[in-house]
């Protein structure tokens, strides 16, 4: 995960009524602690895989998944994640262009929560997380197959992406 990113979830984890909604369903310390860790430039991987495990089931949390889903209904929370997100990306100004425009949608954000709403897209979506992380290329490739063929959700949201030109500057070599 990138530090920059970190640093972005860091501001949304200090929004008072981000935290109060979670208190009780998360060890607020642990994310506190985790968060601290990500934004090291020396972190091992083993901080990573506990922020994924963290993410994971947070997201399988309703209460935890519509918190987040909230918070990027929010300006002040969505654009400093994003710009954080695409700060890696400065040599490829059509991309950080491109995203942060998708980001910027209140289509791509609906089709977003469309999607994390269901189980069964969440499933296929960290089976390709663990796919990327093991660098199981084919794994990887087959689950991306596999969501936009059976979640209508997923080709819209793949159609909105490419509106916005996020699909065409991927192919792009950097």
């Amino acid at each position: 995960m990138n530090r920059d990113l970190a640093r972005g979830l860091t501001v949304a984890w200090a929004l008072p009524e981000f935290r109060d909604g979670l208190r009780h369903l998360v060890d607020l310390d642990e994310v506190t602690v985790l968060l601290a860790a990500l934004s090291l430039p020396d972190r091992d991987r083993e901080v990573e895989r506990s922020a994924l495990d963290l993410l994971r089931s947070g997201l399988d949390s309703t209460e935890v998944r519509e918190a987040v889903l909230l918070l990027l209904e929010r300006d002040t929370v969505r654009r400093p994640l994003v710009a954080a997100a695409v700060e890696p990306l400065a040599d490829r100004a059509g991309l950080v262009t491109a995203v942060t425009s998708a980001a910027e949608d209140p289509r791509v954000r609906r089709e977003v929560r469309a999607m994390l709403d269901s189980a069964a897209v969440r499933g296929l979506i960290w089976r390709a997380v663990d796919d990327q992380v093991s660098d199981n290329r084919f794994g990887l490739i087959r689950r991306a197959a596999v969501l936009f063929v059976r979640h209508p959700g997923a080709r819209r949201l793949g159609w909105a992406l490419r509106r916005h030109g996020v699909l065409r500057e991927l192919r792009h070599k950097a």
